[in-house]
């Protein structure tokens, strides 16, 4: 029975070793995962308010370009009406006779 006592023992050794050093993350390593994924989190933050900023002035853009074109559509109704109404007289004044 002397001869089993050894084997047991250091089976029992591994068991515990591989038990206590296996799979557990010490505090310091998941620290330092967090802060490099804190790293990546902070970048894409100041890349999306950049991106934000930018579609925010394009937005103001188009909208001031819309109303400029409403502007400049109005106008050239105007115009239109002008013109037509010159054509107008313009014909009526050929059709008289010059006496």
């Amino acid at each position: 029975m002397r001869s089993n006592l050894p084997k047991y023992y250091t089976a029992a050794i591994i068991l515990v070793g591989a038990t206590t050093l296996g799979g557990c993350a010490t505090k310091g390593f998941v620290r330092e995962q967090i802060a490099t994924v804190n790293t990546r989190i902070d970048g894409m933050d100041g890349r999306l308010r950049t991106v934000e900023g930018t579609s925010g002035q394009a937005l103001a853009q188009a909208q001031a370009a819309a109303g400029q074109a409403q502007q400049n559509g109005q106008r050239i109704d105007q115009i239109n009406g002008r013109v037509d109404g010159m054509e107008q007289q313009l014909q009526q004044r050929q059709r008289k006779p010059r006496g």
